[in-house]
């Protein structure tokens, strides 16, 4: 089942969602990952460690290092891992209001973290653009 590839059918259809969670990123030497208690949303192996991100209350439990805390909001739209422009017109329309943001594509959605502390503004933002069609 592939996903939705059209720029204005993605823009116009997503529906964000912000999860009330906290999440942080964390490296860890593989070797460290498997003694631990954590469930992570994800990992992602690197050269030079694994990241790791996961809920900022597990990282805390299990004394891991991260710096800042992160919002995850999902856009509730099948988009097709081919699509074109999509993140890139989401990630600039958030640059223009200086978000930051670090994007996980996953099969089904695509993923946003952005500072907890700008979570509302960036939500807002998303909603914006699904009013207008691309250009």
């Amino acid at each position: 089942m592939s996903g939705i590839k059209v720029l204005d059918k993605l823009l116009k259809e997503m529906t964000p969602s912000l999860s009330s969670e906290e999440y942080v990123f964390c490296s860890l030497e593989e070797s460290a990952f498997d003694p631990l208690r954590i469930v992570p949303l994800m990992t992602f192996k690197e050269e030079e460690g694994l990241t790791v991100i996961l809920e900022k209350k597990q990282a805390e439990a299990n004394n891991l290092s991260y710096s800042g805390s992160w919002a995850k909001i999902t856009l509730n739209i099948h988009s097709d891992l081919e699509a074109v422009g999509f993140l890139a017109k989401i990630s600039t329309a958030l640059a223009e209001r200086g978000i930051s943001v670090n994007v996980v594509s996953a099969y089904y959605h695509d993923h946003l973290f952005v500072p907890s502390h700008q979570a509302p503004k960036a939500l807002a933002v998303l909603e914006d653009l699904s009013k207008f069609k691309a250009r």
